[in-house]
């Protein structure tokens, strides 16, 4: 029996779980998994064609990588057994993802809602130790909004106290938790109990005596690397975790509402259906007690949406193209024709949602995935808000930007500089860069003669001046500028593609005018004026008679 909070990780990341769940529906769906060696096989193998698991020798022929991968979806709250069939069904959380709804949303609500006793924490091989009632992850982010430690943890505190001592949600016991990590910071490990490797040993096998809490270490790092694909928190340059500074409202709300537990973990499709709800329903109303014969087309229809899952992740869609019904079509050999049906059909506005944790995680990896950021931040401008974007960044020029915008309909050209850190600030350099090379010089490297609009930094977070920084550069340069964090321009897309509010070229001239940090207020009010600089137009191309082209003048 565990001892300590545990999540199981075949993988330590949730970013590839929709397309684990696709290839789970594809092989099992609505049929028997329990026992079923066989099936579980073939999904194990099935995973390693798609690159989801490393392929390896099965010397038992078990069908064990299957089960535990089968696993991590019960563990989420994904799939469930239905208790009447024993056949493998999906949860109205399962369900949305598969539907193309953002898995980020959808994973982020399981996660918050992911608790001790559950189906999965009691099932045979897991067997979390009674004694934890308690939602790990909201708890988690109650210490992290928690003035006396500085609104940190580190994954140290995390596998040491929090995992171990956390045993419910009560007052004291989260006191108890404070005092234990403030004394840690004092003294290290000589605050733990002297039985303390007896108390929490691993679950097979004895202690590493040459990294004896390594699984530990193990456990709480992928508690970190789920609470980060939730968007709301992230590691900081010193590795600590910390909430992102435009999220704090969004986990102000979440720990100001405490909803009850889930009750009955012991019947598991009871339970399962009741976690498994997504952010859309309050209850699971479905009436699964007929199993659905599969059918050819029900395999295809399985088949064309697991590769359409898998596209939709390393790319922004916004709609069904003859590019994408072609590309899925060799991919699965299905006829384009049902290939085609199938998409508009499931898919009829694409899902753009399904691209957005892969393009948060590059907001903050530095030069490593620069270019990568800068291609997709274009794809974006240019589909969702609908500009005439060009990626200028690939030919490592210091005197173009990394991507310029042209708005026809509102008559102006825009500059994006993409920042792939957690808290960019403005260097001289970069400051001189903007000012004199991409908003002085804007004629070598476009030939439009539209004014600019504005200028604007996107970036994974900002240091604390960027206010001041960004007004430096307006005041000298005579252009509104602003930055942006990777969260809010998401909340901007998600608004865009949702409904929820429509930008115009002129609404997105005036938010990313404002001549400071765009917050989320800003992405949400319906009216802005320019900046707080009364500053004249750029003179360049101030008439708007010549053709409008992209490229450097010969």
């Amino acid at each position: 029996m565990l001892n300590y909070w545990w999540v199981t990780r075949p993988k330590r990341k949730l970013d590839s779980v929709p397309e684990v769940l696709a290839t789970f529906a594809d092989i099992s769906l609505n049929q028997e998994w329990t026992g079923q060696r066989g099936t579980q096989l073939a999904y194990e193998e099935a995973l390693e064609k798609a690159g989801l698991k490393r392929v390896g020798a099965r010397r038992d022929q078990s069908g064990s990588g299957g089960r535990t991968y089968g696993a991590w979806l019960v563990s989420l709250g994904l799939i469930f057994n239905q208790s009447e069939t024993g056949n493998i069904k999906l949860t109205l959380a399962g369900e949305a993802i598969m539907n193309g709804d953002s898995p980020v949303e959808v994973l982020k609500n399981q996660v918050l809602k992911y608790q001790f006793p559950s189906a999965f924490s009691l099932s045979r091989g897991v067997q979390v130790n009674s004694r934890f009632k308690i939602r790990p992850f909201r708890f988690l982010l109650k210490l992290l909004s928690e003035d006396r430690l500085q609104r940190y943890l580190s994954q140290d505190e995390i596998a040491k106290i929090v995992a171990v001592d956390a045993e419910n949600e009560s007052a004291a016991v989260y006191e108890n938790v404070v005092q234990k990590i403030l004394r840690f910071r004092e003294v290290g490990d000589a605050c733990l109990s002297p039985d303390f490797f007896e108390c929490y040993k691993p679950s097979r096998g004895d202690v590493n005596p040459d990294h004896p809490y390594s699984h530990l270490q193990d456990m709480a790092n992928t508690m970190i690397n789920w609470l980060e694909y939730t968007q709301l928190c992230k590691r900081n340059d010193d590795h600590q975790l910390v909430i992102l500074d435009e999220k704090q409202a969004e986990v102000y709300e979440i720990l100001a509402s405490v909803p009850p537990f889930i009750d009955r973990p012991a019947d598991h499709e009871y339970f399962q259906r009741k976690y498994g709800l997504d952010p859309k329903h309050r209850k699971d109303t479905r009436n699964l007690e007929q199993s659905k014969t599969v059918t050819t087309r029900i395999i295809a229809e399985q088949k064309i949406k697991s590769a359409y899952i898998h596209a939709s992740l390393t790319k922004p869609i916004t709609g069904i193209t003859p590019d994408l019904i072609a590309d899925i079509t060799e991919e699965t050999g299905i006829t384009s024709d049902l290939v085609e049906e199938i998409l508009c059909k499931a898919y009829p506005h694409g899902s753009i949602g399904a691209f957005m944790a892969a393009y948060f995680e590059m907001a903050f990896k530095g030069r490593e995935e620069c270019i990568e950021f800068e291609m997709a931040t274009t794809e974006l401008f240019r589909n969702v808000f609908g500009y005439n974007a060009k990626h200028l960044g690939q030919t490592g020029s210091k005197s173009a930007p990394d991507i310029l915008l042209l708005s026809d309909s509102d008559g102006y050209q825009a500059v994006i500089d993409n920042k792939a850190y957690s808290k960019y600030s403005i260097s001289g350099d970069h400051h001189n860069r903007m000012v004199h090379n991409y908003l002085e010089r804007i004629n070598t490297y476009s030939s439009s003669s539209y004014p600019i609009g504005f200028f604007a930094y996107i970036a994974g977070g900002f240091g604390k001046t960027i206010d001041k920084q960004i007004q430096d550069e307006v005041r000298e340069s005579g252009v509104h500028g602003s930055g942006i964090t990777v969260s809010n321009f998401i909340k901007m897309i998600e608004n865009q593609q949702n409904g929820i509010r429509k930008y115009s070229h002129k609404d997105l001239r005036g938010i990313f005018g404002l001549d400071r940090q765009v917050m989320l207020k800003d992405v949400y009010e319906s009216s802005h004026n320019a900046g707080g600089y009364d500053v004249q137009p750029h003179a360049i191309g101030m008439a708007a008679e010549t053709p409008v082209s992209y490229g450097k003048q010969d």
